[in-house]
């Protein structure tokens, strides 16, 4: 089992990276190395790991939909309540019920195998749409209006009906019509007279399950500037407790099925927002990190699951039950959700490509169906493979490339998603007491933010360049850092001249200073924007620079200090000695 896992995760990894690098969407390469290491390519996946596919896709499933809850903005959900609702229900039942005629047409299907089928094409990938909606958030794009979150709140919505139908169905295809619910009084329900309680208490039921998960997380995690011993001490131990309490939640809602499992997940991370919104930031970053293994796992396992043998003979077929599904059923749905909105036509448009990729669900259920005996078994997972394939790479690549296109981009609610931002410090050194306390500062900085170091001297001495480069590799030997030095006589050979002319006249001494003093402020915010920093650190004394090999070339560090404060844009960071 060791060796197939070592086997998920590198092989995952570096075909998710060299699909990076071709310009496809990381998943298509994972999905093909599942194809490679499955049974239908080199057979190097134990079949013990393969029957645990279904439960390590449900913990890959459960990081994401957590992610998902901790970046929903519950102000913009006011806004767009009313489209986000029926986004949950309209698309993915317009979707299912085309499909279901479709199939009646194409391959023979009774109406309830075709609903069936259509429940299963109809359901929407959280794998894809989550992290593809929480780019777009962290990027701006339809922030202002909310589409990210109608969008990511619709799909898990959509997920709760059409599973519910989906279980509905194939207990009448595999027991017949007798099944029912027999009420105080005599009163007999029929499995679809039943359907409108069953969604209503799994949504219920599944977000006040959220909210107490919520509330308990809270209760044992949150961090208050008291004296008080806390029960997890990082960030890591705060992110496997919570982990651990909303995969309790699914496995719960398997073996009691009452309330949606994935649906609590979600609000767990959406009232964890609201309750604690310092616990949400800490937790939603352990999760982008748990998202990097769960990622890999989850399309590897995807690709390992597809058999591409009963592909040959649905492909035709297959492909245009998909292209009526969308094109028809499900634009009508995004049409019937979207009226009567503040959505813009390209808004709505994107609809199609971020509203459409399918993965997850058709792995977990497609091939339930043929286990069951139902008559078309072999076809619907046939399809179900085949939508996989086609829709969740192009829905990977489609999400990115047309939400510039279709959508405003707005302010970014950094208290909403974990916005990746590389940090790079510029020190700024002279040979004098401070520097070693500048340079100290600048490595501690990206030591706490992971960060990169630039170090840029200036000045016409080499000696002084290298003795601080020294000093640098000395201060900054955990750090990734690169060190800098601008001779200042080869970029202004003018100001040499001058400082000879210095010694007969004195006077001109304050002006040779201020174009040194401002050719060292040029360079140094000149390299800032180059090397894109964050932010600069430089020391501020009253010694010259000592040894310089010329007069006129030597600035009061202090003075560079001060015009570097009036200058730059970017933020400036003063160290005394």
């Amino acid at each position: 089992m060791l060796g197939s896992l070592i086997w998920i995760l590198l092989t995952g990894f570096w075909a998710g990276q060299l699909a990076s690098r071709l310009k496809v969407p990381a998943l298509v390469g994972m999905i093909l190395a599942g194809i490679c290491l499955g049974p239908q390519g080199g057979n190097i996946i134990r079949s013990d790991v393969l029957a645990a596919a279904d439960a390590l896709r449900t913990i890959a499933v459960m990081v994401i939909l957590m992610k998902a809850g901790l970046g929903l903005d519950s102000e913009k959900l006011r806004q767009q309540g009313s489209v986000a609702l029926r986004l949950g229900f309209l698309p993915g039942a317009c979707e299912a019920i085309v499909v279901a005629i479709a199939s009646v047409w194409l391959l023979k299907f009774n109406i309830f195998t075709g609903l069936l089928l259509g429940c299963i094409i109809g359901a929407e990938s959280p794998a894809v749409i989550v992290p593809g909606m929480l780019r777009l958030k962290s990027l701006g794009w339809g922030v202002k209006k909310g589409i990210p979150d109608a969008i990511l709140t619709g799909s898990a919505l959509s997920d709760v009906l059409l599973l519910l139908v989906f279980s509905l169905l194939l207990a009448f295809l595999s027991q017949g019509v007798d099944a029912g619910l027999t009420l105080p009084g005599g009163i007999m329900l029929t499995p679809l007279q039943q359907l409108p309680f069953q969604i209503i208490l799994q949504i219920l039921l599944g977000v006040w399950l959220g909210w107490f998960a919520a509330r308990l997380l809270v209760v044992l995690l949150a961090r208050q500037f008291v004296n008080k011993r806390l029960w997890a001490q990082n960030e890591v131990q705060e992110t496997l407790v919570a982990a651990s309490t909303v995969l309790f939640l699914i496995v719960l809602a398997q073996n009691i099925p009452v309330f949606s499992g994935y649906l609590a997940v979600m609000a767990t991370g959406f009232f964890l927002v609201e309750q604690d919104a310092p616990l949400a930031r800490r937790l939603r970053s352990g999760f982008n990190g748990l998202w990097i293994v769960a990622e890999i796992v989850l399309f590897v396992l995807l690709g390992a699951s597809i058999q591409l043998q009963v592909l040959e003979s649905m492909l035709g077929v297959g492909l245009l039950l998909l292209a009526l599904g969308t094109l028809l059923g499900r634009s009508l749905g995004w049409y019937l959700s979207t009226v009567g909105s503040d959505w813009t036509l390209p808004e709505k448009l994107f609809l199609l490509p971020g509203n459409s990729a399918k993965a997850t669900v058709q792995a977990a259920i497609g091939a339930i169906p043929l286990a069951q005996g139902i008559e078309g078994g072999e076809a619907i997972l046939a399809i179900s493979a085949l939508s996989i394939l086609v829709t969740a790479p192009l829905g990977a690549w489609a999400i990115p490339t047309f939400a510039p296109r279709l959508l405003q981009r707005g302010e970014v609610d950094a208290t909403k998603v974990a916005i990746a931002r590389q940090t790079t410090i510029l020190a700024a050194v002279e040979p004098s007491v401070v520097a070693a306390q500048v340079l100290a500062k600048a490595a501690e900085m990206a030591r706490c933010n992971d960060g990169n170091v630039v170090v840029i001297h200036v000045s016409d001495c080499q000696a002084q360049a290298e003795a601080l480069q020294t000093q640098t590799k000395q201060l900054l030997a955990d750090v990734c850092y690169c060190f800098v030095w601008i001779d200042i006589s080869v970029n202004v050979p003018t100001v040499q001249d001058a400082a000879i002319q210095s010694s007969i006249q004195s006077p001109s001494q304050p002006s040779i200073q201020a174009s040194a003093q401002n050719l060292i402020v040029q360079e140094i915010i000149r390299n800032a924007q180059s090397y894109q920093a964050t932010e600069i650190v430089i020391g501020k004394t009253s010694r010259s620079p000592a040894g310089s090999s010329h007069s006129g070339a030597s600035v009061s560090i202090g003075s560079v200090s001060q015009a570097l404060l009036a200058t730059s844009t970017l933020p400036v960071m003063m160290i005394s000695a």
